[in-house]
This record gives structure tokens, sequence and C-alpha cells, in this order.
């Protein structure tokens, strides 16, 4: 039972987490020591609902890594690596699941935390796959096939990071696909460049697109861009040590143009490869508007590390328990996403995408508690559905309830959260606990 509400439970700071109750913090520090509980054995939990919530659905498995940089001085490291900043740290590997028709959020599918250790002594290129950081990026798309097993059909999706070939070769499957930005320029199976390749296409279709807003870099706005694109044939890089690998993976090549940005802006310019047939440019457009989902991580990271839960201020003394900490930290994050999709969006998933059955029972008791009597006091919202349970979980964390009131933000679901699991290990003793 600890376990399971350390999982889901929304706040990071160890005090937090006890409710500045003294033995409650005590216990969650020996819950964090515990040796049978490792951060991985946290990730293999993430997949649980969302492999159900996946069923019969395209799936895009939108998957990033992230720096969780910690505060330290000389002498007090805490065991934590370096980061590409200087600073000391971990890294968080997650992939987020996203229907591909309506964003909706389903869950964390798998990842991977850990810290640097040092300096690697062998060269990046003489190292196989298995034996570097990449590696990631294919071992959690291989992990996706078995949780989102019963999706229609995956679409593992990444940035330039995840273009790797080893990926190209070994992902794909009949029902399995690849986005991927193009990280640099690759060699074809013909000899030629891939950039040099693509100049040759010609410019099809140009159509108005809104894009989402990138934290200090972009704001929202529309963008014209043009299209092109085109079928090519990746070659094995010459001096890789994966012999196994095919020598060549055919992809398709889509390029999007911004010819002229507003005077300030960062054109934009995508270079995508993917496995997905593309006959003809509304197919191209597709993919484009796919990848355009993968923004969803960058509000899942803004979650975890700022709003709300600030991953980055806790105060936990050593690297193995706060590599614990992040993995439950990153399903409490995701849950605060789905809460805030179902706010705002134009319909609702339903509620067990994000609770357990017990739960969605605890929800249903609070539901006829925190309604009042009039029609503008009383849950408007479909019973069971993931937005029927925002209301109660928004209630719970301060807000009025009204429809006139400004929206729950991150931090009141955050809140509210953290009385809802509270009420829920009442719930596992048969004494639920009401406001």
């Amino acid at each position: 039972m600890l376990l399971q509400r350390m999982t889901a439970h929304p706040t990071v700071c160890l005090r937090q987490l006890a409710h500045g109750q003294r033995a409650e913090e005590v216990g969650f520090g020996r819950f964090l020591d515990n040796s049978r509980v490792t951060a991985e054995r946290v990730i293999e939990g993430w997949g649980d609902q969302t492999g159900a919530a996946a069923a019969g659905r395209h799936v895009l498995a939108i998957q990033d890594t992230s720096e969780i940089n910690f505060h330290t001085i000389p002498g007090r490291r805490r065991g934590l690596g370096k980061t590409k900043g200087g600073g000391r740290g971990l890294l968080l590997h997650a992939m987020v699941a996203i229907d591909a028709n309506s964003g909706s959020c389903l869950g964390l599918v798998a990842g991977r935390i850990w810290t640097r250790r040092g300096r690697i002594r062998v060269a990046h290129e003489k190292r196989p796959s298995e034996n570097k950081e990449s590696h990631r990026w294919t071992t959690t798309a291989e992990r996706a096939k078995t949780v989102l097993a019963g999706a229609a059909m995956i679409t593992a999706m990444g940035d330039r990071e995840s273009d790797i070939f080893a990926a190209w070769a070994r992902v794909p499957e009949a029902n399995v696909h690849l986005i991927t930005r193009s990280m640099h320029d690759r060699r074809l199976a013909n000899g030629e460049g891939l950039y040099a390749t693509a100049e040759r296409f010609a410019f099809t279709t140009t159509r108005l697109v809104a894009l989402p807003e990138r934290e200090r870099k972009r704001s929202a706005r529309l963008a014209t861009l043009t299209l092109r694109f085109g079928k090519v044939e990746l070659a094995r890089p010459c001096y890789t040590p994966d012999r196994d690998l095919p020598k060549s993976v055919p992809v398709t090549f889509i390029e999007v143009i911004e010819r002229n940005p507003p005077r300030g802006a960062e054109p934009v310019h995508w270079r995508l490869l993917t496995t997905h047939e593309v006959a003809d440019a509304d197919a191209a457009w597709q993919i484009v508007d796919w990848y355009k989902m993968r923004w969803t991580i960058e509000q899942f990271w803004r979650l975890l590390k700022q709003q709300g839960l600030r991953l980055e201020d806790s105060q936990v003394e050593a690297a193995d328990r706060l590599l614990k900490l992040a993995a439950i930290a990153a399903k409490a994050a995701v849950v605060i996403l789905q809460l805030l999709q179902a706010r705002n969006g134009p319909f609702s998933e339903p509620a067990s995408i994000a609770f357990t059955t017990d739960e969605i029972t605890v929800l249903e008791r609070l539901n006829a508690k925190l309604e009042g009597k009039t029609s503008l006091q009383k849950n408007p919202n479909p019973k069971a559905t993931l937005r029927w349970a925002a209301w109660i979980i928004a209630k719970l964390g301060g807000w009025d309830g009204y429809p006139s009131s400004k929206p729950p933000g991150p931090i009141t679901f955050k809140n509210g959260l953290q009385q809802f699991h509270a009420m829920v290990a009442g719930w596992s003793l048969k004494d639920v606990r009401m406001p």
C-alpha cells in the first residue's frame, strides 16, 4: 500500500510527502532506503494502466530525455554525476503514450533513470549500441511493443537524438513505426548525401500551421509552412561495430520550411524521417501533424521540474533515493497532465486511464460529499470520466467549482491529489475519510 501511494503521490520533497508529520517523514525515508524498492521496479509499473488504455488505438509513443539538476556544493554531491551544464544531477528518459487522433495522454510507457559515473574511455564509434547511452532510445521503443501490445498501431517518436541507425533497423514492425527528426546529413545506400538528395525533391504544398509555445524559445503562433518529401534509403554507418545490422533501411524524408517568419522569430525548419508509408502530400502533412504532438512531453517536463512538483528542489540526501523519487514524481506529473487535459479537452477519457478501480470508488463517494445543492455546485461531467474526476480533485485542491471561476491549474491538482491519496489509504482500511 505504501508503494501504491508513493507511486501516485504528487509531491517530491520528503517533508511534503509526509504532510509535515515527522512520523510519516521517517516512514517515507525508510521506504526510499528499502533495497527491495528500486527505480527500475517503479518504472516497470509505469505502463500498467497505460497498456489497458491503449487497446485498439493508434498510439504515439513519444520519448525524450531531460537532465534533473540538484543544488549541490563541494563535499556534498550526494553521489550525483555531472550533467551537461556543469552541475550535478541525474538523467530521466521517459516515454509518454498519446492517442494519435485526439491527443489525449494515456500515461507513461517506459523509461530509464541514471547518473553518469565518470568518463568513458572507449571512443563512442567503437562501442556497440548496447554500451552507449543512446541505446535507451531503442530499448524504450522495444519495451513499448510489450506495454502497448493491445494498440492497433504504435508510432515511436523522438527528437534529433533518437535518429539512430540501429533503431531504424531494429524497432519497426508491421504495426510499429518511427517518426524522428533528422539529426545530421546521412549517407544513403546509393552513396549520395541525404540532404543533397532532398534538395531535388519538389516543394508540393503550403499550409498554415499552429505552432505550440516552447518555453523560453517560442511563443505560440501561426506559421506558413511549405512541404516536400520523398523516399530514401539510409545506409548503415561505415564504421559501426554493429555488423549484424542490415546494409540499408528504406524510409521517407519529409522537410517543412517557414520561408517568411515574423520579424525576430526563428524560422521553422523540420527534417523528419519516418517508416510510415507516405504516398502523397496529405500523408506527409499527417506525419507533420503527429510530430507536432511531441510538444506534449515538453508539458510533462514542465510539470515535473517547475509547475507544482519542483523535483529539482528536493533535499533527499543520496543519489539512489533521488532516482526512486524521480520515478515516483514522473508518475505523478503525468497524472496532473491528464487532469489538465481533461479540464481543457473537447471530450473526456475514462477516469480509469489515471485511477484504479478502488480509487474511482473513493471518487464516487467524494463527489457526493463535495457537490452542493444548486445546479452550479454540481459536478457537470459524466460519471467516471476523467473530467468528472478532475472536478473532484480540483475541489479537494481548493477550487470553488463555479464555472465562472478561474480554471484549476497544476498546483491545485497537485494539492488535490495529495489530499485524495491520503483518503485512498484510508479506503484501503475500509475507513474512507471524508472532508
